[in-house]
């Protein structure tokens, strides 16, 4: 199993288009959106736009690495018959799915510290230390959540409709939990949906800590929830492919 995450990390990192969409793009994003923001704060959220909004786009290029990246190279090495070769290895059924977490989780912190240097260089957001490394902690562990949920995409479809379903998945989720744009400026009918959308927990727990709080225990309660959802349907999808094999 070890011999294949140091394969995964290998290939991930060379892959420059999927590097830059994941590590660069989010950061090239956030400075192109709050090029023009003042230190206003954005609706009741208490936040300044570029502090609002880095928190936005840290979790955009999380989700982009673990949902995004497992779900088509997933899909993909089904389609080639990769995933069926491994399986006449001593690798055990767990150990793929593990190697293609901890491949996307490599990937994903560069990409969450890199919004982080932009923001502090670019549109001087000022936070306490402990600040800093509670957000990085949060948004990379709560990224787990969108991995299990690109495994279980990945095992889902596979061929040419991995990706217009991945992307449907992937834009849906982005827009409606708020990190395009802050969910505040949406009606209220919108906004009551939104906070039940792994998404919008998963941005409202790095923007409680911009604020000096704790993160929200509903929050919290939601992203463990989906955790769990995701992951099971994850395994149950695993298995299914493992006896079509």
């Amino acid at each position: 199993m070890r011999t294949l995450v140091k394969l995964e990390i290998t290939r991930t990192l060379r892959n420059k288009k999927f590097m830059f969409f994941t590590v660069l793009y989010p950061a090239a994003l956030y400075l192109l959106i709050s090029a023009g923001a003042d230190g206003s704060t954005v609706g009741d959220t208490g936040l300044t736009f570029p502090l609002l909004y880095m928190v936005s786009m840290a979790t955009f290029g999380a989700i982009t690495a673990v949902l995004v990246g497992n779900s088509e190279r997933i899909a993909k090495e089904r389609e080639k018959g990769w995933v069926r070769q491994l399986r006449l290895t001593a690798l055990p059924g767990h150990g793929y799915v593990v190697s293609k977490i901890a491949s996307a989780a490599v990937v994903s912190l560069p990409s969450i510290l890199i919004v982080f240097v932009v923001a502090a260089a670019g549109k001087g957001v000022r936070l306490d230390a402990w600040q800093w490394v509670a957000l990085a902690a949060v948004i990379w562990a709560g990224s787990s959540v969108f991995a299990a949920l690109g495994v279980a995409l990945g095992y889902l479809v596979m061929g040419d409709a991995a990706r217009p379903v991945v992307m449907i998945v992937y834009f849906g989720l982005s827009m409606l939990g708020g990190l395009w744009m802050p969910s505040a400026v949406f009606p209220q009918w919108l906004q009551n949906i939104a906070e039940y959308v792994p998404t919008h927990a998963y941005a409202a727990l790095g923007q409680a800590i911009e604020r000096g709080h704790a993160p929200g225990v509903k929050d919290a309660a939601i992203l463990v929830f989906y955790l769990v959802v995701f992951s099971v349907a994850a395994a149950q999808l695993y298995r299914k492919d493992t006896k079509k094999a």
